[in-house]
């Protein structure tokens, strides 16, 4: 079965065919990064807009690097996301829909999460169940337990600020730019991360939600409280060590997490997912973790660790098997809830 993905949940208009929910015969991205990055975050007028004018590219793009007629689609599949209040979900919503009724093919909603650690299916042949999921993207941070397609339970979830939230707006404060994940990883490089004396929130709570605005703003009052020193602006150098420290921070307490959740749940293995499992330090503190623990570490690879469809199309074809299609008149664009069980 050749499922056609297409998801415009964030800044990037994406389309990806997969088939049989393993193998990627294409994944495109069109990236909008460069005309947010003035704003320091994603504006929702314009990521409508350009989605509205590449949603078609991108398709057409994806079909002819999977040599593949848009009639010869056998499921169409749409990336949705908790906020009904973005209306630029309903590009790719009304795209996958206008296909589904004209070519008379079922139409299958994903959650946005879920796509994210269910591509790792299409890298990953032996990956099997159950494992814990942590997916760390721009506006959410959950950890899950997951025992089958579509069988999940929430262990844990962002109480404020997301992990990828926090990254963006202490990049903003730092002048490094938008998208903030890779710039950050980038300065911390050059960084010492012992500089700066940092709080990893929550990391001793006895739950296992994540907050990031106290870390936030520890940042926001080291900055200003240096900048009294730099009017001009802080040295370049400083500026590495402050990323650095808040890279630490930030990426101790998903490891913590991540493991405590792993104990508890008692699996074999752990899976991450979203732009933040990006971040070079968390992939190498989760694989230093998980070998000293004997735990099998499934990471995407980096293009399937940002926005994507191929994780939406992966989902879709073990949705469709399970549950058949969604009505393609009365979907909507926003899920009541993150990760509802099918």
């Amino acid at each position: 079965m050749r499922v056609l993905g297409i998801d415009t949940t964030a800044d990037d208009t994406c389309a990806a065919v997969v088939e049989d929910g393993r193998t990627i015969l294409s994944n495109v991205v069109f990236s909008q990064s460069s005309l947010h990055a003035r704003f320091g975050g994603i504006v929702p007028q314009i990521a409508s807009y350009e989605h509205l004018k590449n949603v078609l590219p991108a398709v057409d793009t994806a079909l002819a690097e999977a040599s593949l007629r848009l009639e010869a689609v056998d499921l169409f599949a749409v990336g949705q996301s908790p906020d009904p209040a973005l209306n630029y979900y309903l590009i790719s919503l009304t795209t996958s829909k206008v296909f589904s009724v004209i070519f008379n093919k079922p139409l299958i909603g994903v959650d946005h999460m879920e796509g994210h650690f269910l591509a790792n299916f299409a890298e990953h042949r032996d990956l099997v169940f159950p494992f814990v999921s942590l997916t760390v993207a721009g506006g959410h941070t959950l950890l899950s337990y997951v025992s089958d397609f579509g069988s999940y339970e929430i262990l844990g979830s962002t109480r404020d600020d997301a992990a990828g939230e926090a990254f963006d707006k202490v990049a903003r404060l730092l002048r490094l730019g938008y998208p903030g994940g890779p710039l950050i990883d980038l300065a911390a490089e050059k960084g010492n991360e012992k500089s700066f004396v940092l709080p990893s929130p929550m990391i001793h709570d006895a739950s296992l939600d994540f907050s990031y605005a106290g870390l936030k703003t520890a940042v926001w009052r080291l900055v200003k409280s240096l900048e009294k020193d730099y009017p001009q602006g802080l040295p370049s150098l400083m500026v590495s060590d402050i990323a650095a420290s808040f890279r630490r921070a930030a990426v101790k307490v998903l490891v913590e997490k991540l493991f405590k959740a792993a104990s508890i749940k008692k699996v074999g293995a752990v899976v991450l997912g979203g732009g933040v499992a990006a971040n070079q330090l968390i992939r190498s503190e989760v694989t230093r973790e998980g070998a000293a623990r004997g735990l099998r570490v499934v990471l995407p690879s980096l293009k399937l660790c940002t926005d994507n469809a191929v994780g939406t199309a992966v989902a879709a074809f073990y949705k469709f098997r399970k549950c058949g299609g969604d009505d393609p008149l009365t979907l909507k664009h926003y899920r009541e809830r993150p990760l509802m069980n099918w």
